[in-house]
């Protein structure tokens, strides 16, 4: 409580300071004269910018008649130029032979060999166009190639469309 009575004396005592200091000032003061206000530098030059505002738009006046004699959006007459010399035409191009189509990405991946009654029955393990194909002979390894032989390292597949046949060997 000590300390909450201390405060009390001190805010107290400031306002009373405080009244006691404004009251002790004059009561005499002087009035103040209106303001006067200068005119900015700026705009004393405002009169020279007016002048040139003046000066720089007589100067934009299309009065002047341009000097050029040339009518912009006519074409010029141009001279005829002489007569080419014809060349005689180039002999048709002979076809081209075809170059060689590249062989399908097929390989072959492995070859599966079961006993059978009439010897060896084997299935070839082809990998192409992302795909796994386990095909015999006689079956198609896709809608274009059907098997025709297989041996223990190769197969052999036929071309349905022109009747080629294609070789597929095991490499070590």
């Amino acid at each position: 409580m000590n300390l909450k009575r201390a405060a009390t004396i001190v805010v107290v005592g400031g306002a009373f300071a405080a009244w006691l200091a404004a009251a002790a000032t004059s009561g005499n003061r002087e009035i103040a004269s209106p303001l006067v206000l200068e005119t900015p530098p700026v705009d004393a030059h405002g009169a020279k910018l007016a002048a040139e505002v003046a000066r720089l738009h007589e100067r934009l006046r299309p009065d002047a008649v341009p000097e050029h004699t040339r009518n912009l959006f006519a074409f010029a007459v141009q001279k005829p130029r002489p007569a080419a010399v014809v060349a005689p035409p180039a002999p048709a191009p002979t076809e081209a032979p075809r170059p060689p189509i590249a062989p399908p990405p097929l390989k072959l991946v492995g070859v599966a060999e079961d006993a059978g009654r009439n010897g060896p029955e084997r299935t070839a393990i082809i990998s192409g166009f992302g795909q796994l194909f386990l095909v015999k002979e006689g079956e198609n390894v896709t809608s274009r190639y059907r098997v025709s032989k297989i041996s223990a390292d190769v197969v052999e597949l036929a071309d349905a469309g022109d009747g080629t046949t294609l070789r597929l060997a095991l490499k070590p």
